[in-house]
C-alpha cells in the first residue's frame, strides 16, 4: 500500500496536498517554496523531523529493468534478490543537522557529530533532540524557536551519512516540517545519488521579515565542508566522532 502511495505522490505536480486527514504539502522541483509567514506559522516551535527506513530492493532503479517490467509486469511486486558479499540489508546511520546564520553574523552548526545539540531558549534557538542511529519510527528531530524568528538570517537543514555505505538510494528518507499552524511540509529524499554522503534538504530564509522554506535536495559526495562551500557559510571544519553505544 505504501509503495502504491509513493507512486501516486511521485506523479503529482506542484504543491502536493494530501487528503484532509494527511494535511500535508509536498515541496517539489516545480513548486519548491512555501511561506511560513503567510500561513501564520511563525510562533512557537517549528519541528523538523527526519525519518527513514532501509530497503533491500531498488525497483525500477537499474539499467534494463524498465524493459523487463514491460515483459513481466508482475515483477514490479516481487522483491529483488540482492547480490552482495555481505548482509543483504545495507546499514546506514543518517544524521539530521542544521547550519545556521543569525542576523548578528553568528554562524555554526547543530548536529549529532561532536555533540553540537544547540539550544532552544538561547542562540542559536535551534535544538537537536538526539541521535537516532538505527532508523527508528520517531527518527531525529530539530526544534526551531520561531519566537526568535527575527534573529534568524538563514537555516540550512541537511542530512548526512555518518557511518555505513554511502547509499541514499537504499533508504526511504523524508524530512517533515511541522509548523505551529497550517499543514506540515514534506520533502522526500527520493532522487538517485548512490555515492553521495550528504544532502542539503531545505533552506529556511528570512527575507525582509518573511520566513520562507525552499526545497533544495542537493546531494554532495563529501560532508559538511562541501555543503559549507556550496552555500558559502565560511566555517572551519575538522574531523569529529560520535561516542560509541
Amino acid at each position: 500500500m505504501s509503495f502504491l502511495s509513493n507512486l501516486w505522490r511521485g506523479g503529482q505536480q506542484g504543491f502536493d496536498f494530501g487528503s484532509a486527514s494527511s494535511n500535508a504539502i509536498e515541496l517539489t522541483k516545480r513548486r519548491p517554496t512555501v511561506s511560513l509567514t503567510k500561513q501564520g506559522a511563525v510562533t512557537g516551535n517549528l519541528r523538523v523531523n527526519l525519518s527513514w527506513r532501509m530497503r533491500t530492493s531498488d525497483i525500477g532503479g537499474r539499467t534494463g529493468q524498465s524493459s523487463s517490467l514491460l515483459r513481466h509486469p508482475f515483477k514490479l511486486f516481487k522483491p529483488e534478490i540482492v547480490q552482495a558479499q555481505g548482509p543483504a540489508v545495507v546499514q546506514i546511520d543518517l544524521d539530521l543537522a542544521c547550519l545556521y546564520e543569525l542576523q548578528d553574523g553568528t554562524k555554526g552548526v547543530v548536529q549529532p557529530l561532536g555533540s553540537f545539540f544547540g539550544d532552544i531558549n538561547s542562540p542559536p534557538y535551534v535544538k537537536l533532540s538526539g541521535d537516532d542511529r538505527f532508523g527508528s519510527g520517531s527518527g531525529e528531530t530539530i526544534y526551531i524557536n520561531m519566537d526568535h524568528r527575527d534573529e534568524f538570517k538563514r537555516l540550512l537543514i541537511f542530512v548526512y551519512i555518518y557511518d555505513g555505505t554511502p547509499a541514499f538510494d537504499r533508504t526511504h528518507a523524508v524530512v517533515t516540517l511541522y509548523p505551529s499552524n497550517g499543514p506540515r511540509v514534506e520533502i522526500g529524499l527520493d532522487e538517485r545519488a548512490p555515492q553521495a554522503r550528504s544532502c542539503a534538504v531545505v533552506l529556511i530564509e528570512n527575507n525582509k521579515g518573511e520566513l520562507t522554506v525552499r526545497r533544495e535536495v542537493k546531494y554532495v559526495y563529501g560532508f559538511q565542508a562541501e555543503l559549507d562551500r556550496l552555500y558559502g557559510w565560511g566555517l572551519q571544519w575538522g574531523r569529529g566522532y560520535k561516542t560509541k553505544v
